[in-house]
């Protein structure tokens, strides 16, 4: 099941207000075209909470996130 695209339209990435997101279905994230965090999307929910969103980086893993949060 796909995200409504009228909800896609008025999400925004809560740190910067980056819009739009760019959505992609297989791999049920969203991603900010400004900053490049990637937000998940569980059972077509958008889950945009800033430490739970994945830093862009080559990798961009989760590991990416666990050093950031170490670092604090």
């Amino acid at each position: 099941m796909a995200l409504d695209q009228q909800l896609l339209e008025i999400l925004a990435c809560p740190d910067t207000h980056h819009a739009p997101l760019d959505y992609d279905a297989g791999a049920q994230t969203l991603t900010c075209t400004e900053c490049g965090r990637i937000f998940e999307v569980r059972d077509d929910i958008p889950i945009l909470l800033l430490d739970e969103a994945r830093s862009p980086g080559p990798a961009g893993s989760a590991a990416s996130t666990e050093t950031a949060e170490e670092e604090k």
